[in-house]
């Protein structure tokens, strides 16, 4: 993927979560629905998450330097992870508040239809916004499913704004079933019913979150499709083998390949030198990330011990 790491997608849900995040609090002060009071909280989380995301996206072009030679790239996954937090912190736990709260003082809705207008309208908005997260996520997606799409991916913004897309969404039907139904029977109970709800989901998109993010801050190592194409590209040429291999994402556009290589016998430094530079262009040409190699030549011991 490419720099941009889905920017198109950030800046469309940053638009459609700020202007939502203000019709909801709107919406919150004329009914003093507790599940509009939740959206509110969610849409400004996740108008500051994507605001996030760009910061992380600019700060990881930062050249490298003595005391990171390998660049910033990780300032993505940092960002990233900060925003699985915000929206634990901020979406998740204050819903469940508020709906903790209401429940056991709950208020009656005034001007509901107020508040299901604005839910509905807000439906609308994160819809196209969604809609442009998959078609990003598209690009790159391949032939994996969407949940292997946001386990396996190394670029962390578009899985991070499909699952606020998709939380956001679920958490304004959500919304919706709520003012009705205490619209419906006029008890507010059920709009604070609809505030948990909301406070769970976004838990649970957090958690999901938190889990993938931390494991690419801490380190990612290539996808096996990846690692198999690195691995055929060397052992190709004057390489015979691939004794040990290792990769890493050092940043989501940027991985990492040393490998101990046994190569044909014989061979003078000026050829192993070709036969090194001829590998790493082969791996380049297959798996672009990876701009870092390095090749060690090594015999093959245990070929060795065993003839």
């Amino acid at each position: 993927m490419s720099a941009g790491g889905g920017t198109k997608a950030i800046v469309a849900a940053l638009l459609a979560n700020a202007g939502i995040a203000v019709a909801k609090f709107v919406g919150f002060l004329i009914t003093g629905s507790s599940s509009m009071l939740a959206e509110s909280v969610h849409s400004v989380a996740d108008t500051s998450n994507q605001g996030l995301l760009l910061l992380g996206q600019k700060t990881a072009k930062r050249k490298a330097n003595i005391e990171h030679p390998f660049g910033y790239g990780r300032d993505r996954y940092f960002y990233s992870f900060i925003v699985a937090l915000m929206l634990f912190t901020l979406g998740s736990a204050f819903a469940l508040y508020e709906g903790i709260h209401k429940i056991q003082e709950p208020e009656a809705l005034s001007s509901p239809i107020v508040a299901v207008v604005i839910l509905v309208v807000a439906i609308i908005l994160e819809s196209l916004s969604f809609r442009t997260a998959i078609v990003e996520s598209r690009l790159i997606k391949g032939d994996v499913t969407w949940w292997q799409f946001i386990r396996q991916s190394r670029t962390p913004e578009l899985p991070v704004v499909l699952l606020e897309d998709a939380g956001a969404l679920f958490g304004l039907v959500f919304a919706l079933i709520g003012v009705g139904l205490a619209t419906v029977t006029g008890d507010p109970v059920w709009d604070a019913v609809g505030t948990l709800m909301i406070g769970v989901l976004l838990g649970v998109i957090a958690i999901i979150l938190i889990i993938e993010m931390k494991s690419l801050l801490i380190g990612e190592g290539a996808t096996p499709r990846e690692l198999d194409l690195i691995v055929d590209e060397l052992a190709a040429g004057r390489i015979e083998r691939v004794i040990h291999i290792k990769t890493q994402y050092i940043g989501p556009d940027e991985l990492l390949v040393a490998a101990k290589v046994s190569m044909t016998s014989g061979l003078a430094v000026e050829e192993v030198a070709q036969a090194i530079d001829d590998a790493e262009h082969r791996v380049r040409a297959k798996v672009p990330a990876a701009r870092l190699i390095y090749i060690e030549p090594d015999l093959d011991r245990s070929t060795a011990a065993t003839s």
